[in-house]
Formats: structure tokens, C-alpha cells, sequence
């Protein structure tokens, strides 16, 4: 067990057994939270860039595999910082 705190906020015992467990997402879901288009994360699924799985006949991505795409091509990570999860950041950053 890890215990975490915080000067403004204190967090109680956090357990991090979840933490390695990987995160999936739906071909929709990681272009939404990448802020490019479907046909982006096809591609790279196409190309084997990004780790993924086929079930139902879907594909899903992994999240960690994602965002290192995103960040390795300059053009991806402008569209991750200005339409993607990357826009949110300065507003956490100010709610300090």
C-alpha cells in the first residue's frame, strides 16, 4: 500500500495493484481522446504502430501505445494538445 498526500487535499491509503493493468479504448473513443480522426488510428492499427485486440469483430487500442504515437509525429501531438485531451491541461493546472 502507497499513502499518498497532499498539502490541499489528503488522499487516504491508495492501492496500487491496478496500476500495470492496461487500458483499452474503442477505435472512436482513442481518436475522441487523441482529437484526430478514426482513419488515423486505423491506419496505425493497419501499420501495427499501436498495440491492439479484436473482440466481436471490433478493435480496440491500447492507451499507452496511443499516446506514444500521438507524441512521436509532430503534427498528432499539435491535434492532441489543441482538440485532444491536451486542451484540458491548463485548465487542471489552473485549479490549483
Amino acid at each position: 500500500m502507497v499513502v499518498l498526500k497532499h498539502k490541499s487535499i489528503g488522499f487516504g491509503q491508495f492501492n496500487n495493484k491496478n496500476l500495470n493493468k492496461d487500458i483499452w479504448l474503442s477505435v472512436s473513443e482513442a481518436a475522441n481522446f487523441g482529437g484526430v480522426q478514426n482513419k488515423t488510428i486505423r491506419r496505425a492499427i493497419q501499420s501495427n504502430i499501436i498495440k491492439y485486440k479484436i473482440i466481436n469483430n471490433r478493435y480496440i487500442v491500447n492507451l499507452t501505445s496511443v499516446l506514444e504515437y500521438l507524441h512521436n509525429k509532430t503534427k498528432l501531438k499539435n491535434k492532441l494538445d489543441q482538440f485532444g485531451l491536451g486542451q484540458y491541461v491548463d485548465k487542471w493546472r489552473g485549479s490549483k
